[in-house]
């Protein structure tokens, strides 16, 4: 839900209750006007009754079988009009109903007192003899007696009950005259107005703010690069469609949004400088740094074959056993550096095909087997591996890669766990389908990783305190495992390093799995 739609709703809403409020408030605006014209009658007829009978009690006392009869009749015409004579207690001593009351019955003197009080008041609500379940419009006048000396509670009241009656004729027309169709037609007109400013109101409020949303949207979308190229007049880029940029909040709010995405594009821009400054001189130092390195490698390599067998030269060709390791060295960390700037360049593209990463495998086994076997490391891929150990049923282990790199990949899983490998150790590489992933495991059975390590293991740089290697005694400078992280990321897939259930190392490589019928993905 927009805001836009949000407000809308809001103010119409606000109509609709406004509206509700308004019928409701005739409607007891009504009510009121009834029990106040009904008020205003009764005590009008009291007035009136009182007038003609000065004496009622005394008509009361000598008439006492016909007296209510004659209240009946004062009442004929009014047949939801009850009258009643009070003693100054609230007991009913006559009345007009045709519903015999009990003996001693009365009723509250708080409403009486009140009707028969001289103020004006708008109207009154009390008791209803035959109807105690809820007030009523009621009328009362003090009726004295004619006694030559007035005692207390000598004296009582004329009482009227108008009952709540249902619309009559006239009142109903009354009614409809207050609710006519022009009134409600003047009430929907009044909805529908402000039905109409709130969208106007909205729509001029919001619109700021939905193209800011939309601009903001296209420059995640699109990167900064395309909203640096779309500038206004001043040079500035505008996100505000190209209209000028109001001073209200929703103004200073794109302004300040410009400003920030303003800076942010000039300090990406120069990142991104400065990056490509860095591969680039990666790149080139490490293609000049190759050929003085192996161009010394290779004088030592000469010095080291003259001398071999010179006895006089032995101490001499321990030193160049050295030199010539670490030149050697140094020759693999330049290497890697290259691969790494190439690797991280934005117009680099893999050249993948879709083969069977368990040929792969043998390949690698292969190229290593040698070397594993003069350091009795036994290396082997995919041992006792049938299809019942497999967790897909169709064992697809098909993957779209580039052959080279992803190669390289397991060359450097697999040179840096000989590294470490003891006499007697073991290296498995294995490769299993995981429903739309295949995964490809190089598990060794040497000392392991220490947890400490674990979560920096693929970080460029990065050695561990055990980083040199006990079988060898060279150690790696930390972008072996960079390059595979590299590699795997550009294949869209991920590397996760744990122990194994030998006690050794687990590398995990997981890949998208490349489904028959289906397009390669070039990189």
């Amino acid at each position: 839900m927009t805001v836009r739609f949000k407000i809308a709703l809001t103010i119409f809403l606000t109509g609709v209750l406004t509206s509700i409020g308004v019928i409701t408030t005739v409607f007891y605006a009504f009510e009121r006007f009834e029990h106040e014209t009904t008020y205003y009658r009764a005590s009008a007829f009291l007035d009136r009754v009182l007038q003609k009978h000065t004496d009622i009690f005394a008509m009361q006392e000598r008439f006492q079988s016909d007296f209510n009869g004659f209240l009946a009749n004062l009442v004929l015409f009014e047949p939801d009009t009850q009258i009643y004579l009070l003693d100054a207690s609230g007991t009913v001593v006559a009345s007009s109903s045709e519903v015999a009351l009990p003996v001693g019955f009365k009723v509250a003197m708080g409403p009486v007192m009140e009707a028969a009080n001289p103020t004006p008041m708008p109207y009154v609500l009390g008791d209803d003899p035959e109807n105690m379940g809820g007030p009523t419009v009621i009328a009362a006048r003090v009726v004295h007696r004619s006694l030559i000396r007035q005692e207390p509670g000598s004296n009582g009241y004329l009482y009227v009950v108008c009952r709540k009656k249902g619309l009559q004729q006239g009142n109903l027309a009354a009614l409809q005259g207050s609710l006519s169709r022009p009134t409600l037609v003047l009430i929907l007109a009044v909805v529908a107005l402000s039905t109409l400013l709130a969208a106007w109101v909205t729509a001029a409020v919001t619109r700021p703010l939905k193209k800011l949303t939309d601009s903001v949207a296209e420059v995640t979308r699109n990167g900064l690069e395309d909203w640096a190229n779309t500038t206004s007049a001043s040079g500035t880029p505008n996100l505000n469609g190209g209209s000028a940029v109001a001073r209200d909040e929703i103004g200073q709010l794109t302004g300040g949004i410009q400003a920030m995405l303003h800076t942010v594009h000039t300090q990406w821009s120069m990142l991104r400088r400065l990056d490509h400054f860095r591969r680039e001189g990666v790149s080139n130092l490490s293609h000049d740094l190759r050929s003085p390195l192996t161009a010394t490698a290779a004088c030592l390599e000469t010095l080291e074959t003259r001398w071999t067998g010179n006895e006089q030269r032995s101490d001499d060709r321990q030193l160049v056993e050295v030199a010539l390791r670490n030149t050697r060295n140094a020759a693999r960390m330049v290497q890697s550096l290259g691969d790494l700037a190439q690797l991280d360049e934005p117009e680099f593209k893999l050249r993948t095909e879709v083969m069977d990463l368990s040929e792969l495998l043998d390949d690698v086994v292969l190229r290593f087997a040698e070397r594993a076997n003069r350091q009795n490391v036994k290396l082997e891929a995919n041992p006792a591996l049938s299809p019942a150990t497999w967790t897909h049923s169709d064992g697809i282990t098909f993957a779209a890669v580039d052959v080279e790199l992803f190669e390289r990949a397991l060359a450097n899983l697999v040179d840096n766990a000989l590294k470490f490998c003891r006499a007697g150790d073991g290296i498995c590489l294995e490769v299993q389908p995981m429903g739309h992933r295949v995964q490809v495991k190089v598990v060794d059975t040497g000392p392991g990783i220490a947890p400490a390590d674990l979560p920096h293991l693929f970080d460029r740089f990065y050695q561990s305190r055990q980083s040199t290697a006990p079988a060898t005694g060279e150690g790696g400078k930390g972008l072996g495992l960079a390059i595979v992280k590299r590699i795997v990321e550009m294949h869209g897939g991920q590397v996760n390093v744990g122990p194994s259930p030998q006690g050794g190392t687990c590398v995990t490589l997981d890949l998208p799995t490349f489904v028959p019928g289906a397009p390669p993905k070039r990189g």
